[in-house]
């Protein structure tokens, strides 16, 4: 599985944080502040809860792509890397969730 785009996609999302345009959909998202992303979030999972539910396997990963790139911005917007999630990921990885 070749996951490099995800760090490509991280790159460009911090490009234009550092290097703002007004032709740029991700600075727009960056420059209306925490309200304007978490709605956004809201309205892809809910997309991507559809289309889990009653598209086609191909919608489910549009959508869920759609969801992955939002939550890349509002994490930048929020000063945590994405690093810092991989990082707990690796941390859990091959723990159970349940606790004795």
């Amino acid at each position: 599985m070749d996951v490099s785009i995800i760090g490509k996609l991280v790159d460009v999302v911090r490009e234009r944080k550092a290097n703002p345009s007004d032709a740029s959909y991700t600075c727009k998202l960056l420059q209306g502040g925490t309200n304007k992303i978490i709605k956004k979030l809201g309205e892809e999972n809910a997309e991507l809860i559809k289309a889990i539910l009653v598209e086609t396997d191909r919608d489910v990963a549009g959508e869920a792509a759609d969801y992955l790139y939002h939550m890349i911005v509002a994490l930048e917007m929020r000063g945590v890397a994405f690093e810092e999630v991989t990082a707990v990921l690796t941390e859990r990885f091959g723990h159970s969730g349940i606790r004795k």
